[in-house]
């Protein structure tokens, strides 16, 4: 397992409550390219992987998808606390608020719940890893989005830092798809020409 540290990978102090706002960042918590579903996609898939450096970093990206997870609830949670009914019908905030009040609850900006549909586990390497890069580009296109939405920079600092950790990711499945590639390569080579098996 690992060891948990109470605190945030990055820090999340928002002043000023936007129930509209906390809308739109919710699809990164469970939204089709959200934090939930990477964080289920890669803990899943590395069971299947034959290669401990490759199951590494599924563990530890997939791990780190937690830690954002918990990076958007937060955010969206100091987005909507203490909100008065005013301010959450006015905000359009309502519909949601009648369902889970202001609790985080894992769906994308268009209303749309969370289901297992969001990830996939292939069980094929190289599909996996694929799907994988495309997944961290589509989270990485999500956060761009959001900042195009955005004018505090309360809210600005942290999911600049998330889509920054989203091209990390691309790049370790990157890597992850060379050594996974180049591994089966060379098994390929030595199983249609035996006289070069090294191990004989």
């Amino acid at each position: 397992m690992w060891n948990y540290e109470k605190r945030l990978q990055f820090p999340v102090c928002i002043k000023n409550p936007n129930p509209k706002l906390a809308q739109v960042i919710i699809s990164q918590y469970g939204g089709p390219d959200g934090e939930m579903g990477a964080s289920m996609r890669y803990l899943s898939q590395r069971y299947i992987m034959p290669y401990k450096e490759v199951s590494g970093i599924l563990t530890d990206v997939g791990t780190e998808e937690l830690a954002h997870l918990e990076m958007v609830a937060t955010i969206v949670h100091q987005l909507t606390r203490n909100l008065s009914m005013e301010e959450i019908k006015q905000s359009g905030f309502d519909k949601y608020y009648i369902d889970h009040t202001a609790g985080i609850w894992p769906q994308a900006a268009g209303g749309i719940p969370f289901n297992a549909c969001e990830f996939q586990s292939k069980g094929d390497v190289i599909t996996d890893l694929t799907e994988d890069m495309a997944a961290e580009q589509k989270a990485r296109t999500t956060y761009d989005n959001i900042l195009r939405l955005v004018d505090d920079p309360d809210v600005i600092a942290p999911i600049k830092f998330l889509r920054a950790r989203e091209i990390v990711h691309f790049q370790r499945f990157g890597e992850a798809l060379r050594v996974t590639q180049d591994k089966l390569n060379e098994k390929n080579f030595y199983a249609f020409n035996p006289a070069f098996d090294r191990c004989k």
